[in-house]
């Protein structure tokens, strides 16, 4: 009776569970698992990730289990279709060998706290782009205008006095390569807040001036191709760049890569940006690697802000890939240009 009475209690839970080996298979699953891995119970029995995923979630799935199988215990968030789940994979030592042993609980009700967190990040980002354009504005026709025009002063001063006191004069020199230092950092920082500088240099352009910046901080390779027969819409082009300078930053400051390669080529639905890296990656549903941060929520912005189509791919210990399709953008700037 017991025994028949927890038979039936795994079998009818809305949540799912199951214990797997490391090669994937399914030794035992009970439960929801319809929503979670496409198919009853009844037909995962017995079989392989491999036969009911495809091959980037099966690889990802396989990892999973190779954690689990070294002792960790791994809590992930995996979104299916409109479903949210909630899964813990947990180690299993039993009959002389270590399985993993996973539960899964549906938590798509609990998410709408969340989308209403994201909502106010994201509100949050919005005034700090209002905010950044400010301080560009501020730089350029504050600061910038104000060191131009003591420059030129000191230009006249120095011609000045040079006749009768060359080492005042040459003191003077000294002061005009401090302030062109600053003018310089200045110009750099507005480059880098001023959300128009993609239209106005251009995005290859603005995508050489990250790299640059980048270098100080980056030991690594980084290689930028830009087809020069894509055509951008101007919004398209500073969406593309924001997501490049997130992505990148993310790599150089959290994946541990050697190379950075950044690509934007032409593709049937419009401009395809791709920016790659070799480093450790990361579990895409990993709940405790943070993997959602402010970063991705950033690109998640630029993109919808848009209609720039975003996916991020990654395993661990095959780097990361980000892609950006600007879908329609071909059609739009031929209408505008018409």
């Amino acid at each position: 009776m017991t025994e028949s009475l927890a038979e039936a209690f795994l079998e009818q839970s809305p949540d799912c569970q199951w214990i797997s080996g490391l090669d994937g298979v399914f030794h035992r699953i009970s439960g929801a698992t319809g929503s979670l891995f496409g198919r009853p119970a009844s037909e995962l029995a017995g079989r392989p990730f491999t036969d009911v995923l495809d091959a980037g979630a099966a690889e990802l799935w396989r990892a999973r289990c190779e954690r689990v199988m070294g002792g960790e215990v791994c809590r992930l968030r995996e979104r299916r279709g409109q479903a949210i789940w909630y899964i813990t994979m947990f180690p299993i030592r039993a009959n002389g060998g270590v399985y993993a042993g996973g539960l899964a609980r549906e938590i798509t009700p609990l998410a709408a706290a969340e989308q209403e967190l994201r909502y106010a990040v994201l509100s949050a980002l919005k005034a700090q782009e209002f905010d950044r354009s400010m301080v560009a504005k501020f730089l350029h026709d504050t600061v910038g205008q104000n060191l131009t025009a003591l420059g030129l002063q000191l230009d006249l001063l120095k011609m000045d006095i040079e006749p009768g006191s060359p080492e005042s004069a040459a003191k003077i020199g000294e002061i005009q390569q401090l302030l062109g230092s600053v003018m310089e950092e200045v110009r750099n920082y507005h480059y880098e807040l001023n959300p128009s500088t993609v239209e106005r240099a251009g995005l290859r352009v603005a995508l050489d001036r990250l790299v640059t910046r980048l270098k100080s901080r980056f030991t690594g390779v980084m290689h930028v191709n830009v087809d020069p027969s894509v055509k951008f819409d101007p919004k398209v082009a500073a969406a593309l760049y924001q997501i490049v300078q997130e992505a990148v930053e993310n790599a150089v400051h959290h994946s541990g890569c050697s190379t950075i390669e950044i690509s934007i080529k032409s593709s049937r639905s419009g401009p395809l940006l791709e920016v790659r890296d070799d480093g450790r990656g990361f579990d895409p549903g990993d709940v405790g690697a943070g993997s959602r941060g402010l970063g991705l929520l950033s690109m998640e912005h630029h993109a919808a802000q848009a209609g720039v189509s975003l996916s991020i791919t990654s395993t661990p210990g095959n780097g990361t890939r980000v892609r950006a399709v600007a879908e329609g953008s071909n059609e739009l700037l031929n209408r505008s240009r018409g």
